[in-house]
């Protein structure tokens, strides 16, 4: 079978024909970065780099800025905004005191990231005293609420676009984990109310809300105090939320980056298991290939993206043609004419949906009945209640029988039969490694597995068939080489962070490129010592 190495882990919904494809719009993400401005955060230092001190100003920044230069190419199409609160000045549309959103010029202030806002904000701390400046924004006597106004800011920034087509998040940076702490008796209690309700408002309008706690070595922040009711913690996640202080801390870019690229929804499907029973399941894709972006067209002169438009001309007219195009078939000396919609009906084989067909014994699958990379689906309730207990409840079984469904997938392109092999959960003392789900598995057609002997058609003989002392030197030589605890995450392309080191220098105008490590060239020094 010959396999096109590019379409091996193409997901079917990467088809532009696919009808699928058409009706969903891709999910973008709008991010708020939200940033503590008090004192406190250019007061307190942390360990940095070669073990100097940091402010934790200056960390906030630094992450931000790496995750803006690394978002500008891989997902240039999401949308962000930066945030201070506990400012001086004040800077949004609803004019509220202690909230400055940072902006430059021809942006709006939920926009892509550009060039130029990613250069000025990595110059900001020169200038932020002076143009921003820094003050507490609760202060006994006042009734001013800094934080309660960076949330109802944040949450007017992200009013655009809809929860369905894009996942909206507001990220946290403060050092403080009792913001009200000045405060006392009913004035205290009324500000933790109010802001945990305007919280509590913000999530119910799908918009999540994180928290990056900056911490010194000697000090505990303790999330229990506001942040754990504010961001939504359970008894269970609150013992594992802050590691320990010097972890968090030179962990914090990393932190930053896995929760950015956050693995993204592929497309939601309904699976029936018995008549009048669906569930709904989202499709996730855990590894992939990274591949450059895409080529995408300027105009030359105001370095704007091209929108391409086609437009159909008559040939005998020379006229624009108006109505969609028809295509026929020619039948019995007439044309039969057929709209783009009936052709797309004819071609639809089903729904698109995933059904339930049985349960085999996991070792009637085979490795080799894995031709392509396999989909990972997990329950959702946000269109079908109940879709995850009842997932549970067949996760549970499947894993107690030891056993996997086939399930027939409807895809418009590529129907096929699939095997869905559930997954328990792995965890180590650092937290989860891999989530609970199944897997689904592309099942082959009797056509796509072919006997060694088809390689060679035009012989008489069988084809050469290794002895058996042979297989005993292979299988150790494999041995020898096979590395344990491997896993693609541990080394970067070296192509992929040469061509992204480029890009940032030519985008910002930087005179020197960034060096990248090549982890791929073997360590001759541990070699010949």
């Amino acid at each position: 079978m010959d396999l096109d190495p590019e379409d091996v882990f193409k997901d079917e919904e990467d088809d532009p024909d696919n009808e699928f494809f058409q009706q969903s719009e891709s999910s973008k993400e709008y991010v708020v970065y939200l940033v503590d401005a008090s004192p406190k955060m250019f007061n307190t230092t942390c360990p940095g780099k070669d073990q100097k001190d940091e402010i934790h100003f200056h960390v906030s920044i630094s992450c931000i800025a790496e995750s803006l230069k690394t978002q500008i190419i891989c997902r240039s199409y999401d949308e962000v905004a930066i945030c201070f609160f506990n400012t001086r000045e004040k800077k949004n549309l609803q004019d509220l005191n202690g909230v400055f959103v940072f902006n430059v010029a021809e942006r709006e202030q939920l926009d892509r990231p550009t060039a130029r806002l990613i250069k000025e904000f990595d110059c900001i701390e020169e200038s932020f005293m002076r143009e921003i400046g820094s003050q507490y924004g609760i202060v006994p006597g006042s009734r001013e609420n800094s934080l309660y106004n960076a949330l109802w800011v944040a949450q007017a920034l992200l009013r655009k676009g809809s929860i369905k087509t894009a996942d909206k998040r507001i990220l946290l940076f403060t050092n403080e984990d009792d913001p009200f702490g000045s405060l006392q008796g009913a004035a205290k209690a009324d500000m933790t109310r109010t802001t945990l309700q305007r919280a509590k408002d913000i999530q119910d309008l799908g918009i999540s809300i994180e928290l990056l706690p900056l911490i010194r070595l000697d000090e505990e922040f303790n999330v229990s105090v506001l942040y754990s009711d504010l961001i939504g913690l359970d008894s269970e996640d609150l013992a594992q939320f802050i590691p320990s202080a010097g972890q968090k801390l030179e962990d914090m870019k990393d932190q930053l980056r896995k929760r950015m690229f956050t693995k993204r929804i592929i497309r939601r499907i309904t699976f029936h298991i018995v008549k009048g029973l669906s569930i709904q399941l989202n499709t996730y894709a855990l590894i992939r290939p990274t591949v450059p972006g895409a080529i995408t067209w300027l105009d030359s002169v105001t370095n704007r993206p091209l929108k391409i438009e086609r437009s159909l001309i008559c040939e005998d007219t020379g006229s624009l043609i108006q109505e969609p195009p028809k295509r026929f078939q020619p039948y019995r000396n007439e044309n039969v004419k057929f709209s783009m919609d009936e052709i797309s009906e004819i071609k639809r084989i089903s729904t698109g949906h995933l059904r339930l067909l049985g349960f085999k014994p996991l070792c009637c699958l085979k490795d080799y009945h894995n031709l392509r990379p396999s989909t990972f689906v997990y329950p959702s309730d946000q269109e079908v209640v109940g879709s995850s207990c009842i997932f549970i409840a067949l996760h549970r079984s499947m894993l107690r029988l030891k056993r996997f469904a086939v399930a027939f997938y409807g895809g418009s392109s590529r129907p096929q039969l699939v095997a869905l092999v559930a997954r328990d959960e792995i965890t180590t003392a650092g937290g989860q490694m891999e989530p609970p789900g199944m897997h689904m598995i592309y099942l082959p057609y009797s056509d796509d597995i072919r006997d060694a002997e088809e390689i060679f058609p035009d012989t008489e003989d069988d084809a050469p068939r290794a002895d058996k002392d042979q297989i005993q030197k292979a299988a150790a030589l494999i041995k020898r080489i096979e590395m344990k605890d491997f896993s693609v995450f541990q080394f970067a392309n070296p192509a992929l962070q040469r061509h992204y080191a480029v890009l940032q220098a030519l985008a910002l105008e930087e005179d020197d490129i960034p060096e990248t490590i090549d982890e791929t060239v073997p360590d001759e020094e541990g070699l010949a010592s």
